[in-house]
């Protein structure tokens, strides 16, 4: 039997093997955990990892190209670069804006950047990384995102750059966004992990700023395991991020092509000798941040899911904000921002001020019945011992998100959850305040 046959009786078998070990799954309520957030898939996830193992192409290959094209032609973008993480994108994003190639409009140390205190550290983290300075600025307490005329404050003399996560899925003012770096000449970069799909005023997330990030982590709306993706309009962001994605070198072939810039033997470049061989110039300080065809073989078969995926978030936050309504008065959700169509991420939830609980109160609550909470990631960033004393500036309070800090949560809305998980959130949450009205 030759090597295809015997492939393809390996490839029925993970089928089956599928079938067996992932297809029986049921939700017992009160011993069953409701995950906030979990990976979704069947047997094409496996059977196109298994296919791309088979071909023991380590590095990216064909199972890269074709997932890159598919977020490529889902963004209607020119340019899709695979990392092996969200946060991987994020600092590569980051760091393509410091390029020398950029002349002036390059990113220098001490440059100021807008951002927020409340969300996950990998949107900051470059930031200091690249000894830019954050400038953060308050959020919203019913969209948990940025403020926008605190964001429009924020601008002053030294910024040149907007860098705003759309908070766990829901879209930022981007109508502020876009005016404030169209007038004052600024970069505006997206931090799109978190909400995949998310439109506003019609049009996707990731593809308002000049540059945007992606994330596949499990948790995220689609999965490879680790990976991310950087996503730009502009060819030149677009090499440049490659560059520093690929350990900082000048040429831009993508692996097994040679000579794409015809010029391969007769550049000069630096001090090296005139026709120096371009595959292994260096132009910029970079790092090895690829994803594997492993990976994007996982992410092939995931983008076959992604509008079913969006369609069943949708669907749970509407279930499960509407059965909180009758606590309103106790804890609220998130709502989306004007003008948008969050591609929810999960369910933000706050404790109201003037509750008779607190927050530890009721997420251990929640979790004592095997339901997952998570704070909103770092609350207030600038609290916490690796950023405390970085350099920044901070326009006027950061009331809410200190407010986050000690009040917020969320829980899950992924697509693995069913009608009965959302129905047993609401009972849990209906026997708490039965409890505290007791008491």
């Amino acid at each position: 039997m030759d090597a295809q046959h015997i492939r393809q009786q390996i490839l029925d078998l993970v089928k089956q093997y599928h079938d067996a070990k992932f297809s029986h799954t049921s939700f017992i309520p009160g011993e069953s955990r409701v995950h906030y957030a979990g990976r979704v898939f069947d047997e094409h996830e496996l059977v196109s990892l298994v296919d791309a193992s088979l071909d023991f192409w380590l590095t990216a290959g064909r199972y890269a190209e074709t997932f890159s094209t598919q977020l490529a032609d889902f963004f209607d973008l020119d340019n899709v670069i695979l990392a092996n993480s969200g946060s991987s994108a994020n600092l590569l994003a980051i760091s393509a804006l410091t390029s020398p190639k950029l002349g002036d409009r390059r990113l220098k140390p001490g440059d100021e950047v807008v951002t927020v205190a409340a969300g996950f550290p990998a949107t900051v983290a470059p930031l200091v990384q690249n000894r830019l300075i954050p400038v953060f600025v308050d959020v919203d307490p019913e969209t948990y995102n940025i403020m926008p005329d605190r964001l429009q404050e924020a601008v002053g003399p030294k910024t040149r750059a907007i860098f705003i996560a759309h908070t766990l899925g829901n879209p930022f003012d981007l109508d502020t966004a876009t005016r404030l770096a169209r007038e004052h000449d600024l970069w505006l970069i997206e931090d799109n992990c978190d909400a995949l799909a998310s439109r506003y005023n019609g049009q996707l997330t990731g593809t308002f700023g000049h540059l945007a990030t992606l994330s596949f982590y499990p948790a995220h709306h689609i999965t490879t395991g680790e990976g991310g993706a950087v996503l730009t309009a502009d060819d030149e962001l677009g090499r440049l991020v490659r560059s520093f994605r690929d350990w900082g070198r000048d040429c831009y072939c993508e692996g097994g092509e040679n000579n794409t810039c015809g010029k391969r033997f007769t550049q000069q470049f630096g001090t090296l000798p005139k026709g120096y061989d371009h595959k292994y110039v260096y132009s910029h300080i970079g790092y090895n941040l690829k994803m594997t065809d492993m990976q994007a073989a996982i992410g092939t078969a995931q983008m076959a899911k992604v509008d079913s995926f969006v369609e069943k978030r949708k669907e749970n936050y509407a279930l499960l904000s509407k059965g909180l309504e009758p606590f309103a008065d106790q804890i609220s959700v998130a709502q989306p921002t004007p003008k948008s169509d969050p591609a929810w991420f999960s369910l933000i939830i706050s404790v109201r001020p003037d509750a008779d609980f607190t927050r530890n109160e009721l997420t251990e609550f929640l979790e004592t019945h095997q339901i997952e909470t998570r704070n909103l990631f770092s609350g207030n960033l600038l609290r916490h011992p690796a950023f405390m004393d970085i350099e920044h500036r901070v326009v006027g309070e950061l009331t809410n998100t200190d407010y986050i800090t000690e009040n917020t949560f969320f829980v899950g809305l992924y697509p693995g959850m069913t009608p009965a998980h959302i129905d047993y959130i609401l009972n849990v949450f209906s026997s708490f305040f039965d409890q505290k009205r007791k008491e």
